[in-house]
């Protein structure tokens, strides 16, 4: 093995990747070079790299590491050590009930070590406590002979997540997933709103029985630069930490109710124009506009301001501010700092890309009646946030929420600022070629940099999670991977990058921790390309997979139909999954129906083929699922009608033993138009696009919970799920 070659194993760099079975493609040496640049290891010369490889082995000596994972009620392996520590041999964790002097004993530190364990509580449990070690971010401290003491992060944990909650006298769930922009009510501003989540949960939860609704992410936006457009995708948004304000409902703050005679006044112009800019949508004559909804609710919460607080409103926008401390200044500071700069750090002036300069420090004591601003509309968001939850729970559903989040967040944003110190410079997030992607994925985030989340104990990631799991039931990971991620180095295309390895004991301990906390679920989204025992990792740790109707095939042709792979049945589905048939980013069951995502598709020039043939590749491949439909006696009504066969599609999930069975909102009114299209980015509306029926027409909430096609559906699903349960 050359040094450079050694140099990549010892920080986690693959030096190739297997885009099918028995192939493997090698990294160039050029992208090995900048990967390793990315985690701060030079490699550029032969020197370099000598020099490199000292620094690694002196760092392995260390005795402690930055972060020590451990499972709570786990048992020891036949070695008896810990996992972690010196002499790790990659066995589960100890039984804890004996507290620090099995953990000392097994762990493999050197005779003699004094070992104790500061709690989150601030309890101090020394090598003789017979003490059970708690669950939680602890500190360990560890003392060898005549050495200095060492510091590591504990993090005890878990080893699963929590199961979903269902109803009583049920154990699947069905609920809906929408895009909520998309979701206009009659009181919207514009685009759909938390109050409008709030009354969707409430009406589904009472009236549809539903148990979870999806509304996806609620990130806070990269705004729109002066004279230009925002980003519009939310899988790509400047925070992950903090819902974006855009979705308040101005008229359920608190304080709108007192607003003087003048403010009113004014408050009511700008209500007049986001009620003109909400027709303008729903008579389907203009697309969702975020960047002028966010300009109307920016400047009427500008006035709601002038009212004061109450005491006891004071007392809690406080201990929001106590609670979210050094995040909420810093995402707050970004948001006053973009609105005079500009919505990318980095092209600020020098100094201010550093949050923690001397220069960011003065100017943030300049602005600081806007920055708490910032975070006054952030506490106001949370609040409302925690409204929906509450009225999805008072509802009856049994877990509400579910919270999305996004793979990563955009480079100029908010957390890439505050948390640049734990992100990879120089490199994107993405995939590399699959079959299904020919020329690999760039998500154009950048990733964690494995080595300095250890060293933050992971703090940068628990503090994500912990914000998404605070008005939550359960949470979806997009993207998620643990064990490795695929780093894209700067100007390159996908195809030219590299797998780089993660502590994944250490992230799914994270994770497991957090949901714990919240006593919610966790559901994986695609992780882009599944790495090898994903689907395993999942199972073990409780999280639910995704499961998509029309990508669960067989690798075996089906007789008679051609190269077409046959439909996975529904008892070989497996049960911790969240099945559905469609998302914002793939054709819904009306448009596969009809074949017109086949058309937009070639309009686009997106298809790698002709259109026919790919009509010809979808009728077959619909055929045998209808087929299987009809063998199950899922399709009473026969082919050829639309709304029956969209039933049936459903009536197959629910026969499935998935837990939680969702059924994309656009499906149940027959909207035909994705919410966005892979691979445009002008060529298509992306993200603007309302809700709407078969025929285009945009349809407000209140069509939408009155539509008999809806209930009809929703009928379908629950008695087939009310059969299946028997």
């Amino acid at each position: 093995m050359t040094p450079l070659a050694r140099l990549a194993a010892a920080h986690g760099v693959s030096l190739s990747h297997r885009p099918s079975p028995g192939r493997r493609v090698r990294a160039g040496r050029e992208t090995v070079v900048a990967v390793l640049a990315a985690l701060v290891v030079d490699a550029s010369t032969p020197a370099a790299v000598r020099a490199a490889l000292e620094r690694h082995a002196e760092d392995s000596r260390r005795l402690l590491p930055p972060t020590v994972v451990l499972r709570s009620g786990a048992r020891p392996g036949p070695d008896g050590q810990l996992p972690g520590l010196p002499g790790l041999s990659g066995s589960p964790g100890p039984s804890l009930s004996t507290g620090l002097s099995e953990v000392c004993e097994k762990s493999g530190l050197p005779e003699g070590t004094a070992l104790r364990v500061v709690t989150e509580s601030g309890d101090v449990l020394g090598r003789q406590s017979g003490a059970e070690l708690p669950p939680g971010v602890h500190t360990l401290c560890a003392q060898a002979p005549g050495e200095r003491p060492v510091r590591s992060t504990l993090v005890v944990a878990p080893g699963a997540v929590p199961a979903p909650r269902t109803r009583t006298g049920r154990s699947r769930g069905p609920g809906l997933l929408v895009h909520l922009p998309g979701l206009l009510s009659s009181r919207s501003w514009g685009m759909g709103d938390l109050a409008d989540l709030g009354d969707l949960a409430s009406w589904a939860g009472r009236c549809l029985d539903a148990d979870f609704l999806q509304p996806g992410p609620l990130h806070t936006a990269v705004p729109a630069p002066p004279g230009g457009h925002t980003a519009l995708s939310p899988y790509r948004p400047s925070s992950r930490r903090f819902p974006d304000p855009v979705h308040l409902r101005i008229e359920d703050i608190p304080e709108y109710a007192y607003l003087g005679p003048e403010e009113r006044r004014r408050v009511d112009a700008l209500a007049g124009r986001a009620a003109a800019a909400r027709e303008g949508v729903l008579n389907g004559e203009a697309h969702l506009d975020p960047d002028a909804v966010r300009d109307l609710k920016l400047r009427a919460l500008e006035l709601v301001r002038t009212v004061q607080l109450s005491p006891g409103r004071r007392a809690a926008y406080c201990d929001f501010l106590a609670a979210r401390g050094q995040a909420l200044e810093d995402h707050a500071t970004w948001c006053a700092f973009a609105e005079r700069y500009g919505p990318d750090w980095r092209s600020w002036p020098a100094g201010l890309d550093d949050p923690r300069s001397a220069r960011t420090a003065r100017e943030r004591d300049d602005h600081l009646e806007r920055i708490d601003f910032h975070c006054w509309a952030a506490w106001l968001t949370d609040c409302q946030l925690a409204a929906a939850q509450r009225a999805a729970r008072d509802a009856g559903m049994a877990v509400g929420l579910v919270h999305e989040a996004a793979a990563g967040v955009h480079p100029g944003g908010a957390d890439a600022w505050a948390q640049q110190d734990v992100l990879a410079p120089g490199v994107s997030l993405g995939a590399p070629p699959t079959a299904g992607a020919p020329g690999g994925l760039d998500h154009g985030v950048p990733p964690w940099h494995p080595g300095a989340l250890a060293r933050t104990g992971y703090g940068p990631w628990r503090e994500v999670l912990a914000g998404l799991f605070r008005h939550a039931g359960a949470v979806r990971i997009d993207h998620l991977g643990h064990s490795r991620q695929w780093w894209i180095p700067e100007g390159r295309p996908p195809s030219e990058g590299a797998w780089v390895r993660y502590d994944a004991e250490a992230l799914w301990s994270v994770l497991a921790l957090e949901a714990h906390r919240a006593g919610a679920a966790v559901i994986a989204g695609d992780p882009g390309a599944e790495e090898p025992g994903f689907r395993e990792d999942l199972a073990a740790r409780r999280v639910l997979g995704t499961r998509v109707l029309w990508c669960e095939r067989d690798g075996g042709p089906s007789e008679g139909a051609g190269p077409v792979a046959r439909p996975v049945p529904p008892e070989r589905w497996p049960a911790d999954c969240l099945a559905t048939a469609a998302g914002p980013e793939l054709p819904g069951c009306a448009a596969r129906l009809t074949g017109s995502h086949v058309g937009l598709l070639d309009g686009l020039g997106l298809l790698r083929r002709p259109a026919a043939q790919g009509r010809a590749a979808e009728a077959a491949g619909l055929a045998e699922w209808f087929r299987l439909f009809a063998r199950l006696g899922l399709l009473p009504e026969g082919r050829g009608d639309e709304e029956g066969e969209i039933r049936a599609v459903h009536r197959f999930l629910a026969r499935t033993p998935a837990r939680l069975v969702g059924v994309w909102l656009p499906d149940a009114v027959g909207d035909r138009r994705p919410v966005r299209v892979p691979g445009t980015t002008t060529e298509y509306p992306n993200w603007r696009l309302p809700l709407a029926g078969p025929d285009g027409r945009p349809l407000s909430l209140e069509e939408v919970t009155a539509s008999s096609r809806v209930r009809r559906l929703i009928e379908a699903l629950r008695e087939e799920l009310r059969a299946t349960a028997q």
